[in-house]
């Protein structure tokens, strides 16, 4: 399996898809980030942040916008060992957000507050895998079906 980061869709055919209805429900996105060691931004001002701390601006203004478009953030930890398989480098860090359906997590990236904010993404992240995923009814914990509950009811 090879393993491509990326910040922003490259792939025409990946960005085509994303445009689409996709599973009908709550849709969950885990995110396997990858910071740089020190914060670029694009417009170059100097900065003595770290990829990390640029990240955590993003962060902690993007969980304060989620809920704008029925999102909420359910996860967030440091990757610190991987116990199965191989990887030529771990990702930093693991975030999951809920979303009512994919078309509100594609709202919420195309809005102005998320791209005044997301210059803090961009100068931190190296990289990034976004894996969306559903749960299924049967497998779901009680805790996780409290989640998925209020994101698709849009509270």
């Amino acid at each position: 399996m090879q393993v491509h980061n990326d910040v922003y869709p490259a792939d025409p055919a990946q960005l085509q898809s994303l445009m689409e209805k996709g599973p009908s429900g709550p849709i969950f996105m885990v995110n396997l980030l990858k910071f740089k060691d020190k914060a670029e931004y694009e417009d170059g001002r100097e900065t003595s942040l770290t990829g990390r701390e640029a990240y955590n601006i993003y962060g902690r203004a993007v969980t304060a916008l989620l809920p704008t478009f029925g999102g909420r953030a359910v996860f967030a930890a440091d990757v610190t060992f991987l116990s199965l398989g191989r990887v030529e480098e771990l990702w930093d860090e693991i975030a999951i957000a809920a979303y009512p359906e994919r078309a509100a997590m594609v709202r919420m990236s195309m809005s102005p507050e998320w791209r005044e904010m997301s210059v803090h993404r961009t100068a931190g992240l190296k990289g990034q895998l976004n894996i969306e995923s559903v749960l299924t009814p049967d497998m779901m914990p009680d805790w996780l079906a409290r989640i998925a509950a209020e994101v698709g009811s849009g509270s």
